[in-house]
């Protein structure tokens, strides 16, 4: 009896098949973990943001607790980075001014994105009148330096947290806006929107399954890089009296503060200081290594 043939070839199972495709998420986190720059960055800003979460836990002090006996003594083991001239403990006033400037920085730029995505994502969509008036308008506001059009809007709107943080977010939606609109003029024209367009699916499905997804990438670098000029805008607007007001532990305020005593006491300015510069360090190296891995421009 003549034997049957059989197709000896392997299959590979379903799951391992998938595992044969990384997606573009898979492999820029692998890029990412390749940048030692970029790792240190990610590390300085989890670190960071695990003390804003436990301030409570971590700050030996009260932010706000004076004793006047004890101002503007240097550091020591009792103080670790001295007290201001109210003998307060500048250590927990740091501690507590992390969550106010990463707390600003991320609000504010995710107000921004939402705002300047939508905006963005309608103008290079449907284009014509309605991109012309979102162009012009995203113009206009980029025609002022963004640090004296945030002291505008808090100077009319008052001198508060939560005014400095919708400044900051107004300042920045033209960049989200434009980005995503040049994005979105290369992404529409794609096979894939074409065919999704074809086959009768609407333009909400279309901009939210297609056309939004495929433009996360520079959301993500951009945004990043974004929090740390959010913070710097922050902190000038509490050096200026017109963010977060006393008794608040802001940065910026804390710098403006202690300006005159620069030479009598430098530790009221150094810790603060250090502390708007190396967060804002490591959102750029981050928001760097991000670009990086994510970019296909970047890659070699």
């Amino acid at each position: 009896m003549p034997e049957i043939a059989t197709n000896t070839s392997p299959i590979l199972p379903h799951k391992e098949a998938e595992d044969q495709v990384i997606s573009p998420w898979k492999e820029g986190w692998k890029s990412f973990k390749k940048n030692k720059v970029a790792l240190v960055g990610l590390g300085i800003v989890l670190f960071f943001i695990l003390i804003a979460i436990f301030a409570p836990l971590i700050a030996p002090y009260s932010f706000e607790g004076q004793k006047l006996s004890d101002k503007h003594l240097a550091p020591s083991a009792e103080h670790w980075f001295g007290t201001d001239e109210f003998g307060r403990d500048i250590l927990s006033r740091v501690i507590y001014g992390s969550r106010i400037s990463i707390g600003v920085g991320f609000l504010s730029v995710a107000g921004s994105v939402l705002v300047g995505s939508f905006l963005g994502i309608i103008a290079g969509y449907y284009g014509k009148w309605i991109d012309t008036i979102i162009s012009r308008v995203f113009d206009i506001i980029l025609a002022f330096p963004s640090i004296l059009l945030a002291i505008a809007v808090v100077a009319v709107l008052g001198p508060s947290l939560r005014n400095a943080l919708i400044a900051i977010a107004i300042v920045n939606v033209p960049i989200f806006g434009r980005l995503l609109r040049s994005r979105v003029l290369t992404v529409k024209e794609e096979e894939y929107v074409t065919a999704a367009k074809a086959i009768g699916m609407g333009d909400g499905r279309i901009l939210l399954h297609h056309v939004l997804p495929n433009s996360l990438a520079p959301i993500i670098v951009q945004g990043t890089l974004a929090i740390a000029t959010a913070i710097i805008e922050c902190a000038a607007l509490g050096f200026l009296g017109l963010g977060a007001q006393p008794p608040a532990p802001e940065w910026g305020k804390m710098l403006a503060d202690s300006r005159s005593f620069i030479i009598q006491a430098p530790w009221t300015v150094l810790f603060p200081g250090l502390a708007i510069m190396l967060t804002v360090l490591g959102f750029n190296l981050m928001g760097d290594g991000l670009r990086d891995a994510l970019d296909p421009r970047m890659k070699n």
